[in-house]
């Protein structure tokens, strides 16, 4: 039987050693290395579905703002004889419109409710006296996650903006028949805790039954 020398053992359980703590440390860095890939997809997964359901909030604001300015512009005499503008307060207003083309003036609400915008419905009833009942109302929501707080939602002013930049926005209470123009600002946001913040949706409206000077 052949010996080896007793150098060469010890050399070859060193190198086994040293081997296996290669081994461990590679290990060790493959998990580390694979932690940081799946904290980076899954932070990379997060930020992608905020953005879209930023952007789909976005859009789907951009669609019910875009209803409500058209209503808005039509703003006309209620069936029951009432002035275009029923109503104008900084986070809601109502007015009377034919929202569907059927020759009847239905009277319509926005309003804010929570981080909610909601509309509101009120179809006139059939006979004389025409009315509006308030339990008539159906309500739906046009927007969600806005974050305006208790910042208003709708400005108004006269028929002399721009030129008259003193007396607008109309001061509260609103005086109604000397409304001619609505400005609508929302802030949409689906997490005020998340970058890259608010944003911003304006539109202006003008009251076309209602315009004079503008």
């Amino acid at each position: 039987m052949t010996h080896q020398p007793r150098h060469i053992n010890t050399a070859r359980k060193q190198m086994g050693a040293f081997t296996l703590v290669e081994l461990l440390v590679a290990i060790g860095i493959f998990v580390m290395i694979t932690s940081i890939v799946a904290e980076y997809i899954f932070r990379s997964y997060e930020v992608n579905r905020f953005s879209l359901e930023m952007s789909d909030a976005i859009e789907y604001a951009k669609k019910g703002v875009e209803i409500m300015v058209k209503e808005v512009r039509e703003a006309s005499y209620g069936d029951n004889g009432d002035y275009p503008i029923a109503q104008a307060d900084s986070q809601s207003i109502t007015f009377y419109t034919d929202i569907d083309s059927d020759s009847e003036i239905e009277k319509v609400r926005y309003f804010l409710s929570g981080v909610n915008l909601i509309k509101g419905i009120t179809e006139p009833t059939s006979g004389l006296p025409v009315q509006y009942l308030s339990a008539n109302e159906a309500t739906s929501t046009i927007s969600q996650y806005i974050r305006n707080n208790t910042d208003p939602i709708f400005y108004y002013y006269n028929g002399d903006y721009p030129t008259d930049t003193i007396n607008n926005p109309l001061p509260s209470p609103v005086t109604i028949n000397s409304v001619r123009l609505i400005r609508l600002f929302l802030k949409i946001n689906i997490d005020p805790a998340k970058a890259p913040g608010d944003f911003d949706l304006e539109e202006f409206v003008n009251l076309r039954n209602l315009k004079d000077n503008l």
